[in-house]
C-alpha cells in the first residue's frame, strides 16, 4: 500500500460519512487493516473531540476553583507540550452524576475548537504530527472523515474570519506533518450546496440544525456579512466550498475529486473503489 493515510473531505450533506465507510469496507475487503476514525470520535488519533485545553497555569487555578473535582481532573488530564487536556466528553459519559453539567460548562468555554485561532493551529499541528510518527511506524491504513481541510476552515472562516492565507497555512501545517504516510485527499464534491444542506437538516434532528445554523450566522463570516437563518448558512458554506478548492489546489499530496450530486451509490461507490484499488502494491 503507497499510502498509509485516505482523508475524506466535503460539506455536510455531501456524503462524506457514506464514503469514509465504504472505504474501511473496500479496505477490509482487499485484506487491509483499515483504521476508520469518522467526525465527532473522541478516540481520533490526530484530532479532539469534546476535549479542554490549559496552559499550565490556567489548569492549576482551575484545580484550584474546582478542589472538589481535583482527582478526576488530574488522574485523567494529559500533559502534551505545554498544555493540559482535560477529555471532558468521556468524563461525563464515564464519570455522572459525579462529574455534573456545572463542570462540564465550565470545560467547554476552553475546548480546543473554542481556543484562539492561533493556539488551536498550534495544538492540533502538534497532534497531526505525533500521529504521523506513530501512525509511520505500524502496520494498517487510517481513514480519516473531515478533520484535515473542513475543521481549519471552520475554525479559521466559519468562527474567526481570519484571512485565506493563515487557514491555508493552518492545513500546509497538517500537510506537512503527514507527508510520510503518502496520504491522499478524497473531496466528495456537491454542485448544488444548497440541495445537499436541505437534504442533511430534513435527515438530522431539529437542535443539529438549530446548532449549525447559529455557529455559521452568529459569529465570524456570517456575523461580519448579516449573514442569517438556513439561507445566510448555505451562503457561508458556499464560501467555506470555494475556499476549500482553492485550497487543494495548493497542496502536495494527490487530490480527487468525486462528484455525488446524484447521490448514486453504485456509481459513487464504484468511483472510490477505483480510487482505493490505484493505490494498493500487490505483492510487495
Amino acid at each position: 500500500m503507497t499510502s498509509k493515510l485516505i482523508i475524506i473531505e466535503g460539506l455536510p450533506g455531501s456524503g462524506k460519512s457514506t464514503y469514509a465507510s465504504w472505504a474501511g469496507e473496500i479496505l477490509a475487503g482487499q485484506g487491509m487493516k483499515a483504521n476508520l476514525f469518522t467526525e465527532g470520535n473522541p478516540d481520533h488519533p490526530a484530532d479532539y473531540d469534546g476535549v479542554a485545553c490549559y496552559s499550565e497555569a490556567e489548569y492549576l487555578r482551575l484545580l484550584g476553583d474546582m478542589e472538589a473535582y481535583r482527582p478526576i481532573l488530574e488522574n485523567h488530564s494529559e500533559r502534551r507540550g505545554e498544555y493540559r487536556f482535560i477529555p471532558y466528553r468521556k468524563l461525563k459519559e464515564a464519570y455522572a452524576p459525579d462529574f455534573p453539567d456545572e463542570l462540564v460548562g465550565i470545560l467547554m468555554q476552553t475546548d480546543v475548537y473554542e481556543l484562539p485561532f492561533e493556539r488551536n493551529a498550534e495544538v492540533i499541528a502538534e497532534k497531526w504530527s505525533h500521529f504521523a510518527d506513530q501512525a509511520a511506524a505500524q502496520d494498517g491504513i487510517y481513514i480519516f472523515e473531515c478533520c484535515f481541510i473542513q475543521n481549519p476552515l471552520t475554525v479559521g472562516l466559519v468562527k474567526y474570519n481570519v484571512p485565506q492565507t493563515d487557514v491555508l497555512e493552518y492545513v500546509k501545517r497538517l500537510e506537512q506533518s503527514v507527508l510520510k504516510l503518502e496520504p491522499v485527499l478524497i473531496y466528495i464534491d456537491q454542485d448544488d450546496v444548497e440541495r445537499s444542506f436541505l437534504k442533511a437538516v430534513a435527515e438530522r434532528p431539529r437542535e443539529w440544525a438549530d446548532g449549525f445554523i447559529d455557529y455559521y450566522t452568529n459569529q465570524g463570516y456570517g456575523l461580519s456579512r448579516g449573514l442569517t437563518g438556513i439561507e445566510g448558512t448555505i451562503e457561508v458554506l458556499r464560501h467555506k466550498r470555494k475556499l476549500a478548492g482553492e485550497i487543494m489546489g495548493r497542496l502536495q499530496i494527490p487530490t480527487k475529486v468525486i462528484n455525488n450530486t446524484a447521490f448514486d451509490p453504485v456509481r459513487g461507490r464504484s468511483e472510490l473503489q477505483g480510487i482505493l484499488e490505484s493505490l494498493i502494491v500487490t505483492g510487495g
